[in-house]
């Protein structure tokens, strides 16, 4: 059972809410903060789960997914995009490109909580 989420996240606040929330339910958080080489670092890190912002500074989340989805190493790996935007077009672009889940901000914690056990099986 999976207990290793990076966080690929430009915003303090959410990097600190969501590390928070995991770290206390017993999950290892990793964060990194920009694009660039966002895809680098998941394959750096190995995580079980990635919490994928949308809009980052480098290379956008939707073009971060598409490269993961296009490696057969991290293929199959647990997706959960984040969002400030929530129009049905981004749902449906993240759904196309191959996100597990689909998350607005603000979100609760609690439903991010069980968005990521549900997603790794670990709730």
């Amino acid at each position: 059972m999976g207990k290793h989420v990076l966080v690929i996240e430009d915003e303090p606040n959410i990097i600190e809410a969501i590390s928070f929330i995991l770290s206390r339910d017993g999950w290892r958080v990793d964060t990194h903060s920009n694009g660039h080489d966002a895809v680098e670092t998941v394959h750096a890190k190995a995580p079980d789960l990635v919490i994928l912002d949308v809009m980052l500074p480098g290379k956008s989340g939707y073009d971060i997914l598409r490269e993961l989805r296009a490696d057969a190493q991290t293929q199959a790996l647990p997706v959960l995009m984040l969002t400030a935007r929530g129009q049905n077009k981004d749902r449906e672009m993240a759904e196309k490109m191959g996100a597990s889940q689909f998350m607005t901000k603000p979100f609760s914690n609690a439903d991010v909580l069980a968005c990521v056990r549900a997603l790794v099986g670990a709730g």
